[in-house]
């Protein structure tokens, strides 16, 4: 089973990618609204939540938004994203060229679900918007990579919609997961209660929910607090 990259929105037909003519051919280089709309709201959250220095993967990266204007303003950390769709490496790998940044590594294929990420020991790891677009066993993997990857000291930090206390935050959030469900019955915006057990079995606690625009929530796990 595999997980899929997916952000909050679907993207627009207005918003569709644009090919970027290479000597290896026609490359996929996609810029969708709903990340340049968070991006900032997620650095703030970033910032003051990770190590200054150190290794940061990103899971499940998508277009690779995210990746170049996070490392551009985390100059201390090593951005490692990483994605299962080719496409998607297409674009983040089309992003990591134009951004020319010595800490933005090149893009990685990572499977949620596979028993080795490949990827040693990192001392931070981010993903916005799988869980809910995933069956809740990639949710299960997620934590299960963390506990093999993560360092002692590591930090979590996880972006999109959720449940709290068994209710929607908003009518739009209830209307998404209805739509989720209908698409996927394996699918839905997960309740933050279930994720924080996941994530204290990884040997994680919940240290900080913060409240972002179009009523989602950034959730900070750390390990060794």
């Amino acid at each position: 089973m595999r997980a899929r990259p997916c952000f909050s929105e679907e993207p627009s037909a207005s918003a569709a990618a644009r090919l970027v003519v290479r000597q290896a051919g026609l490359v996929i280089k996609a810029c969708w609204p709903a990340p340049e709309r968070n991006k900032q709201a997620i650095l703030e959250v970033l910032a003051r939540a990770l190590p200054a220095s150190g290794t940061l993967l990103e899971v499940a990266s998508g277009t690779g938004q995210h990746a170049a204007y996070f490392a551009r303003h985390l100059p201390g950390l090593t951005y490692l994203p990483t994605d299962i769709d080719a496409e998607n490496l297409a674009s983040i790998a089309e992003w990591v060229r134009e951004a020319r940044l010595p800490n933005l590594l090149a893009p990685r294929a990572l499977d949620v679900t596979w028993p080795d990420w490949h990827i040693g020991s990192v001392d931070a790891i981010f993903n916005a918007n799988l869980l809910h677009i995933a069956p809740w066993e990639c949710a299960i993997a997620l934590f299960a990579g963390v506990r093999r990857h993560i360092t002692a000291a590591g930090v979590v930090v996880l972006y999109g919609p959720y449940r709290i206390a068994g209710a929607h935050t908003a009518p739009s959030n209830a209307s998404f997961d209805a739509s989720l469900r209908e698409r996927d019955p394996r699918f839905g915006v997960r309740d933050l209660e279930a994720v924080a057990e996941l994530a204290e079995g990884a040997g994680l606690r919940l240290t900080e929910r913060v409240q972002m625009p179009a009523n989602n929530q950034t959730l900070v796990f750390a390990r060794g607090v």
